[in-house]
């Protein structure tokens, strides 16, 4: 099923590129914008925020169950105090869709519950990603379909029954414009983790298409999932300084994610030729093959035999699939060691 998010199609011909924000705009929304900003320039296709508050997400308990245990986290010491600190502003989301039209970057959003996809509907978001820990949250599921907009889930925490039943969901509620992430929702993770063989056996398994939300330290498994069929990649972004942010450990900043779109795009050129080809610097190296050439000093109406032709490098001779054709046969003029052997000097 054709699936384009904005104006543009997805397509594993070639890789959208997302950069999400998340909680790396800090508190800040002069630095969102600005994050939004560097990322356009990075050259992505689109930026995402979070929609949720704490409360929307969890309970404020400092019992067992809601203690943080990340080491980069553990001094928000519960659930509800990280997501206080992570949350984008209700407020903040009406003059972000703005900006980011104003810009002409496109936006999207994830939201976490029923009513951050009503405020999100309100200022024209054009696609959803449901974050992993959320693929199990049915009312929200069944929202987001109802909208008929794509909807990009990500597959961090999930196994494939819970994969398939949200699929099955918002299938039946009329949407099929569905694009699936395989995740590994580790921060960071590691890149022999990232399986990147799941992407096809995803795309198989559940007839959808397929990208790759990376939570890796550096850009190495996003720019290798293209080459396993994935045709979105996220990557979490933040701007280069000392600031750090609650994501900053595992994100891009702005050269980063630069040179993973400019190699992206490098390597998209490639995967669209589908024969087998010499590259023009390959074609140039040609005469590093062998041909024949003239070993010895030999003279008119010598015998051509194995003790005065050679087949070396460079290839300026003639082909060496001549070579036993014109042994036996006789020379037609007199060459000097180290001349081209050419079909013109032999003796027919």
């Amino acid at each position: 099923m054709k699936i384009k998010i904005g104006k543009k199609i997805i397509s594993e011909d070639r890789m959208y590129v997302v950069a999400e924000i998340s909680a790396n705009h800090d508190g800040s929304i002069s630095r969102a914008k600005k994050l939004i900003s560097f990322a356009k320039k990075a050259g992505v296709d689109a930026v995402k925020i979070q929609s949720y508050s704490a409360d929307s997400i969890t309970i404020n308990s400092n019992k067992k169950d809601f203690q943080i245990e990340h080491f980069k986290w553990k001094k928000y010491k519960n659930f509800y105090k990280l997501y206080q600190k992570g949350q984008t502003p209700n407020k903040w989301i009406k003059e972000l869709f703005l900006y980011a039209k104003k810009i002409k970057i496109d936006i999207f959003s994830s939201p976490f519950d029923e009513k951050a996809v009503d405020e999100l509907e309100k200022y024209g978001c054009i696609a959803y990603k449901i974050a992993s820990p959320e693929i199990n949250h049915i009312p929200l599921l069944k929202k987001v379909a109802k909208t008929q907009k794509p909807i990009i889930i990500s597959t961090g925490v999930a196994n494939l029954k819970d994969i398939k039943l949200a699929i099955d969901i918002i299938k039946k509620n009329g949407n099929k414009k569905i694009i699936l992430l395989k995740c590994d929702s580790t921060y960071p993770a590691k890149f022999e983790d990232a399986n990147l063989n799941a992407i096809p056996f995803l795309k198989k398994k559940f007839n959808v298409k397929v990208g790759y939300s990376d939570h890796t330290a550096d850009t190495s498994s996003a720019l290798l999932s293209f080459m396993f069929g994935s045709c979105l990649v996220e990557r979490h972004f933040d701007l280069k300084n000392k600031r750090k942010t609650l994501d900053s450990f595992f994100s891009s900043d702005f050269e980063d994610l630069k040179k993973l779109i400019i190699k992206l795009r490098e390597i998209e050129k490639f995967k669209k030729e589908k024969k087998y080809i010499l590259s023009k610097s390959a074609k140039k190296n040609r005469n590093l093959m062998r041909s024949i050439y003239v070993n010895k000093n030999v003279k008119k109406n010598d015998l051509i035999t194995e003790l005065n032709i050679k087949v070396v490098r460079p290839a300026y001779g003639a082909d060496p699939i001549n070579y036993f054709d014109v042994i036996g046969k006789k020379f037609n003029k007199n060459l000097d060691i180290g001349d081209r052997l050419h079909k013109s000097y032999v003796k027919k």
